[in-house]
């Protein structure tokens, strides 16, 4: 054991020795002169292209000892720094760190620069010291042919290109989507790049080139699009299309390709693009190919080429050029009676036009040949279809009067259509159809009578009177006068016996013969008398008639009738009440007495005068009594039950204003209505009402009442009555349906009163008081403005004046002359016309409104 403890010791004891000297060598080295080359690496690794730098730094105890400090290149010459202002070069020295080291830069590592740089110095100047260093160069992953955007053709077999250069070479593999990509099926993996066979749009997308370089660990990755284009393809156009000279004109071109496709139009006949040239215009992005004005040189065929980089695609069309038809000849023609009429019309179009004929302003056309409507008329054409003619002509045979007037000359082609207006003239002679229909002429009292002629000829007629067979031209009688003007002539008659009174001969000529008329002149006398009044609506203060005419001569009517009437008690008819009517007017005699016993009688009027008095009627007046039925205003639609109320609409959902006239009041003033409106339904024919929802109000001297807050799409049964003292009248019913929906009402904020409105409604208020204190003095005391406007509107008839119904006191003459001093105590004549609407009655003398002098 102390052996083997001996031997331990001994080894442990050699050990400690052989460190001691390493670390005695190496504090040797230390304080020995060297050049150190950073980075301390022996061998530098650096890819082409890079730039590097070298620096020998002495370690030295003193180092203003050191000279000659330089790097040698791989051929062993010395690297020299680089020249003051010039650019620096690939290679050169450079002192750092305030000279004492030297640095070596390399701008762009090179393959031919690789090797083993050197290091030299002196030190102390006898001892030299060296250093040395090995540059590596390598090429790293760079992409050669690698676009990364790249555009195949669909269906062709293409080779997503990815060239890649590396020294040490690289290896490459390609992924989609972040998947590997197999070499396998359509999929093959080349140097060049990867081959996609009949490549489609699903291929499309973003592809990854992946590069790796494993001694050198190197990895880069390239990412290339590749879209897949579509070569263009032009829809066919028509192979012709026709434009309108004058007109514009625009084409379509449609085509489908990827990317989109632009468009360029040629004319093939020029070789021209056509939005070079003047009124064309292309639009490259659409297609559409626009012309402002078509012109006949445009006549050629045009192609459409739709270009993209896949290629391009054309198609072509003619464009054919339509002049519209233009009628160079329609002139009017003169031809007579019985004769043939040849109505030409010529035209020109391209195409050369179709022509047609008819009568202006109708819409049916004549069709080329015979007419079935009319086999007297022809329709002929011809055409030069190169100089672009056509001859349109109509033929009427046995022209006559009727086929006088204007002709329409239609021409047609593809372009357009031309109208030409045209007349014929038909002569013929002369004829009074027109005036055989005519009354005779009425005169009396030698007042001078007017005979006018005028005859229809073409050409125009020359007039001549006769009487007795002789010219009145050589008569010389001061009581025959001719006066001619234009067409027309004037015979003057003043008879001044009866030997005047007859028929007297107008005669025409012109060229194609000559025409007779006989035109007889009449006394003209009073009218007979009335046959026959019976009156048909009595009340107690009017009576309406029905008057029978009396016989009217031709030419010589009725312009009014007249009435008086009188008490029965009294004799005297000079003391009667008069009126007249137009013979159109309500026959109404008002303002009599209830209760009253009158006789009537009636006479006619014409222009000449007044008939004797005749169709005597005696009538009383009844007792003063209820109103009658008002009538309501407003016009029913159609019902289906003839028996059952009329009904009317409402234009409005809620409300409905409500119109009647004022009935007759039987003798007694009215003074309110009474409505009474009920909703309800009609079931079986029979009207059942809603009585909780009726609503009734007394309505004081009005003819209209609005009646609100209703219910849409509702029927109203509407009861209406008059009032007078003695009672209501029998009511008159109407069913009244509401419109449907619901009005809109729009709300308007009131403005603030400014202080002349507030003035206003206060004078308002005062007068509406002074009103109503004026109706109670008038209800109970008779007294006030209104009691005295009440006792002046309930005189007796006598006492009314004649446009208050007939009965001033100076109005009570009979329908007489009188002489003018003697009229003062008697009526003066009264008159009412009828319009439609009003009944207008003034007094005087009463002249016919359809009086024929």
């Amino acid at each position: 054991m102390a052996a083997q403890y001996g031997r331990s010791s001994s080894s442990a004891a050699v050990m400690m020795l052989l460190v001691w000297i390493t670390l005695l060598g190496v504090a040797h080295s230390q304080n020995q002169p060297r050049l150190k080359i950073l980075p301390a690496s022996s061998i530098q690794r650096k890819p082409v292209g890079h730039s590097l730098l070298l620096t020998c730094r002495p370690e030295v105890p003193d180092t203003n000892l050191i000279s000659d400090l330089r790097w040698n290149d791989n051929r062993n010459m010395t690297i020299l720094p680089k020249p003051a202002g010039q650019s620096s070069p690939m290679i050169y020295t450079e002192s750092i760190a305030g000279g004492t080291a030297l640095a070596l830069i390399f701008n762009s590592l090179q393959e031919s620069m690789a090797g083993t740089y050197f290091c030299a110095a002196s030190y102390s100047v006898t001892e030299k010291l060296n250093a040395a260093v090995v540059v590596e160069t390598y090429v790293a992953i760079t992409w050669k042919d690698a676009p990364t955007d790249q555009r195949p053709l669909m269906g062709t077999d293409y080779i997503v290109r990815c060239e890649v250069t590396a020294n040490p070479p690289a290896t490459v593999d390609w992924l989609r989507n972040g998947d590997q990509i197999k070499s396998s099926g359509r999929y093959v993996i080349e140097n060049r790049g990867l081959l996609i066979k009949n490549i489609t749009e699903a291929d499309d997308g973003v592809y990854t080139c992946r590069a790796a370089v494993m001694s050198t660990g190197e990895l880069k990755n390239r990412e290339i699009r590749v879209e897949v284009q579509i070569m263009p393809e032009v829809q066919r156009l028509p192979r012709v299309m026709d434009a309108v000279e004058g007109q514009s004109f625009s084409v379509m071109c449609n085509a489908t390709g990827k990317p989109v496709p632009e468009f360029q139009w040629i004319k093939k006949g020029t070789q021209q693009n056509a939005a070079d040239l003047d009124r064309f215009s292309v639009n490259s992005i659409t297609g559409q190919l626009d012309i402002s004005t078509v012109e006949q040189q445009d006549h050629d065929n045009y192609a459409c080429i739709a270009r993209n980089p896949a290629g391009h695609s054309e198609s072509v069309m003619k464009l054919n050029v339509l002049i519209r038809p233009k009628i160079i000849e329609f002139i009017n023609i003169t031809v007579s009676e019985n004769e043939e009429a040849v109505f030409v019309c010529k035209a020109f179009g391209r195409p050369a036009p179709e022509i047609t004929f008819r009568r202006y302003g109708t819409v049916e056309e004549y069709s080329i040949g015979l007419q079935v409507s009319d086999d007297r008329i022809i329709l002929e054409q011809s055409t030069d279809d190169e100089k672009g003619e056509t001859v349109g002509t109509l033929r009427i045979s046995k022209l006559a009067t009727t086929d006088d007037g204007l002709y329409e000359c239609i021409a047609r082609n593809r372009g357009d259509v031309a109208f030409k207006v045209g007349h014929i003239t038909v002569e013929y002679r002369p004829i009074f159809d027109h005036m055989k229909a005519l009354p005779p002429v009425y005169t009396w009292e030698e007042r001078t009578a007017n005979l006018s002629c005028f005859a229809q000829a073409i050409p125009n007629a020359t007039i001549e009177w006769r009487f007795n067979d002789r010219r009145v031209q050589d008569l010389y009688d001061q009581n025959l006068r001719i006066e001619n003007e234009g067409l027309r002539s004037d015979l003057l008659v003043t008879p001044r016996d009866r030997r005047y009174y007859t028929a007297y001969k107008c005669v025409a000529h012109n060229r194609l013969g000559s025409a007779e008329h006989l035109m007889e002149l009449r006394e003209a006398r009073i009218p007979e008398s009335v046959p026959q009044a019976k009156p048909r609506v009595v009340s107690a203060t009017s009576i309406t008639f029905d008057i029978m005419a009396p016989p009217v001569e031709p030419g010589l009517p009725l312009t009014a009738f007249s009435v008086q009437w009188k008490e029965q008690f009294q004799s005297d008819w000079n003391f009667a009440f008069n009126r007249t009517w137009s013979p159109d007017s309500p026959y109404i005699v008002e303002g009599l007495r209830p209760q009253t016993a009158y006789s009537f009688r009636f006479a006619a009027r014409n222009v000449v005068g007044l008939s004797q008095w005749g169709a005597y009627v005696d009538q009383s007046t009844p007792r003063r009594s209820e109103p009658e039925t008002p009538r309501i205003l407003h016009t029913p639609i159609q019902d289906e039950e003839e028996d059952s109320d009329p009904i009317v609409t409402s234009p409005y959902a809620d409300h409905f204003d409500m119109r009647w006239s004022i009935p007759v009041d039987n003798g007694e003033p009215i003074d309110m209505y009474r409505i009474k409106y009920c909703p309800g339904t009609k079931v079986n024919g029979y009207w059942t009402e809603m009585e909780e929802h009726c609503i009734e109000q007394d309505i004081a001297r009005m003819t209209n009442y609005e009646m609100r807050n209703l219910q849409a799409d509702t029927y109203y049964r509407i009861e209406l009555m008059a009032h007078n003292a003695i009672g209501f009248s029998k009511p008159a019913h109407v069913l009244m349906k509401t419109a449907r929906g619901i009005d809109v009402v729009l709300r308007v904020d009131s403005p603030t009163l400014s202080s002349a409105a507030v003035i206003g409604i206060v004078i308002g208020s005062v007068v509406l008081l002074l009103i109503i204190a004026d109706l109670l003095c008038c209800a109970f005391g008779n007294l006030g403005i209104l009691a005295t406007l009440c006792r002046k509107t309930k005189r007796s008839p006598s006492d009314l004046d004649d446009e208050a119904k007939l009965g001033r006191e100076d109005e009570k003459q009979p329908l007489n002359t009188q002489p003018a001093a003697a009229a003062s105590p008697l009526k003066v004549n009264s008159s009412v016309e009828f319009d439609g609407r009003v009944v207008h009655s003034r007094s005087g003398e009463i002249i016919g409104k359809n009086s024929a002098v």
